[in-house]
């Protein structure tokens, strides 16, 4: 190993070893030293692929676009679609023969996208059970012809370590052709396409209706996908096509379920900050193809498939809806995945993730979770995204698959030092079943035993009073808020609560909304110290999601159903407290006021997921003689 220094200028012997090594494990051919000395190779140190001078200079980079055949036509010209592609790779896989792996994300947004002007959203003001005002469609995207390069995410991260960045637009969008579908089959199989061209099984052209080829013989075949909201679905939905090469994927913050986005048990539900939006209002947003195909997708997908599946009406989960629910595709799904969301996303909430995690867990496909403690994205720090697609796509054995499952960012941590646990949720969480007692329009009690101050308390539906407003007030008729004493040692809450509510109603139609909360409510707060967790149902649904029933006025239904999963610490000094609401202004329909709703207290508790179970909380509420 003496010429170790003029391969890569610092490289010890074992890191020179693990270099030649990856360099043969993609198909090359033994070097010489001699060789050696003039190739520009990736190079690894401690499991993890580190910039290579001969590959960070922009310059330098190989940039190009194409077109790649699909095997579907959703436009109705008769064609398969060809979709938009942008390649951005080191100079040495023309100059040197290098072949590399890619770094791979698709999206709908890189081609510009629709007004957010909440004119052109659904209305909310709509009466439960009835069809809503009509909408006012967006104003056409102009389209943008985006060439060569369609993105230049991920390309100053993965290019300099000896990856190549591809990116590609969305059936529909830019210059890739086809229809949006908003979770159709063709967002699944058109990054299988362009996998597939990169494994030399598609067609890629260098103009949209050309027959001129391009390949891809400077890649070894072996993807990774990331991205994040929209662009985190994707990978998702490619990879549950079981595509040959896709060997890792890092979704983040991924709607996995548009109804699980749209809707929530029964009950039409809205993300938040986006008022209003429903699937056709995505499409809208996205759909800046080709002007000459936009009627026909226009009628074909938004006033047709969209418009007779989503069901602004009743809520109920239906075959449209299942067909946008990728744990309906797990099957075929074998890429190595690293999820990754938030806990207080309230736009694309943390049971995308959670769900998925869980069902590839149990499928026996490597997979790792990272959580944080924030809003909507955010990616893993560098080191876990570098050390997983080292693995997967440079095939170094750098012990990934054998980290701690779970990596959750601390209330008051940076996100790039997340906390390792054994799993998500905590192996050490069980759940502690907590009960109501009266006093609810004030604050009631909140216990584990059900004593005997249990009744049934009133609450007034007005979608007028905020959930934030209403967890603040003294008191309030239009809530009901129960709150465990004041914790003298830390809960550490891990994995997903789940409510039962006993209820009658007034009217053959409610919302119901519940929040957890940490009180006392704390203005100006960070976003871990009000909001726990919430959850939505429809009392309709209460005996099947698929087909509600009017509600008999006067008469109780239970509801059992999960609240969006968490993990947080509780500190000493706060309440737990279980909010009971209707409508709630942040994410529901908002009917006009006056619907009353009863909570039946003996048959109303709350599971709550607790690390170390009913003795930690007893210990953490002991002094209040709980």
């Amino acid at each position: 190993m003496k010429h170790a220094s003029m391969i890569s200028g610092s490289l010890g012997e074992s890191q020179v070893t693990v270099l030649l090594t990856a360099v043969l494990a993609l198909g090359g051919t033994a070097l010489g030293q001699e060789t050696a000395q003039k190739k520009t190779l990736p190079v690894f140190e401690d499991g993890l692929a580190q910039v290579v001078e001969g590959f960070k200079n922009p310059d330098e980079w190989i940039q190009h676009d194409l077109w790649v055949e699909t095997e579907f036509n959703t436009d109705g010209d008769d064609q398969l679609d060809r979709m938009h592609v942008s390649v951005t790779r080191p100079k040495q896989t023309d100059t040197e023969g290098l072949k590399v792996p890619v770094v791979y994300e698709t999206s709908p947004y890189f081609s510009g996208t629709g007004s957010g002007d909440k004119q052109y959203f659904w209305n909310p003001r709509q009466e439960l059970g009835s069809e809503p005002p009509v909408r006012t469609n967006l104003p056409p995207i102009p389209q943008q012809s985006r060439r060569p390069v369609l993105s230049r995410s991920q390309v100053r991260t993965w290019v300099p370590r000896g990856f190549a960045v591809v990116h590609s637009a969305s059936p529909g969008t830019g210059l890739s052709q086809g229809c949006p579908t908003i979770g159709g089959d063709n967002e699944s199989l058109a990054p299988k396409a362009v996998i597939d061209w990169l494994n030399g099984r598609a067609k890629g052209f260098t103009t949209p209706d050309g027959d001129e080829e391009v390949t891809a013989d400077w890649c070894t075949g072996k993807v990774g996908m990331t991205g994040t909201s929209y662009n985190g679905t994707l990978p998702l939905a490619a990879a549950t096509t079981g595509v040959d090469g896709l060997e890792a994927i890092i979704p983040i913050a991924p709607n996995t379920s548009y109804y699980h986005y749209y809707r929530s048990n029964g009950l039409i539900r809205h993300p938040g900050g986006w008022m209003g939006e429903d699937i056709d209002v995505l499409y809208d947003f996205i759909n800046s193809g080709d002007p000459e195909r936009r009627e026909y997708c226009d009628c074909t997908i938004r006033d047709g498939e969209l418009a007779e599946g989503r069901d602004r009406v009743t809520g109920d989960y239906n075959e449209f809806w299942a067909g946008r629910d990728y744990l309906n595709d797990l099957g075929p799904l074998k890429a190595a995945t690293l999820m990754a969301h938030a806990f207080n996303d309230w736009n694309v909430m943390p049971e995308h993730s959670v769900r998925i995690y869980q069902a590839i867990k149990a499928k026996g496909v490597p997979c790792q979770a990272y959580f944080h403690q924030g809003g909507h994205g955010g990616p893993p720090p560098h080191e876990l995204m570098n050390r997983w697609f080292t693995r997967y796509l440079y095939g170094i054995d750098n012990g990934a698959e054998k980290y701690p499952r779970s990596w959750i960012v601390r209330e008051d941590a940076k996100r790039s030092e997340p906390t390792p646990y054994p799993d998500y949720p905590h192996p050490d969480a069980s759940d502690v079943t907590l009960h109501p007692g009266v006093g609810g329009a004030a604050r009631g009690s909140l216990s584990r035993e059900p004593g005997a101050d249990r009744g049934s308390e009133k609450l007034v539906d007005d979608v007028s009073t905020a959930g934030g407003l209403l967890a603040e007030l003294e008191e309030s008729p239009h809530r009901l808020l129960y709150a465990t004493p004041e914790l003298t040692a830390p809960v550490h809450i891990s994995g997903t609560p789940r409510i039962t509510v006993r209820l009658a109603c007034d009217k053959p139609a409610a919302n119901l909304s519940i929040w957890l909360v940490s009180l006392p409510w704390m203005k100006r707060a960070k976003i871990t110290d009000n909001v726990i967790t919430r959850g939505w149902a429809d009392p309709q649904n209460h005996s099947s999601l698929t087909q509600g029933e009017p509600l008999v006025p006067g008469e109780y239904y239970e509801l059992t159903f999960d609240l969006q999963p968490d993990d947080q610490i509780i500190p000493v000094g706060a309440r737990i407290g279980l909010m009971i609401f209707s409508s709630d202004r942040d994410f529901t329909l908002w009917p006009a006021p006056g619907t009353e709703l009863t909570i039946d207290l003996k048959g109303t508790s709350l599971d709550l997921p607790v690390v170390g179970g009913a003795e930690a909380y007893q210990k953490a509420t002991s002094q209040a003689g709980r």
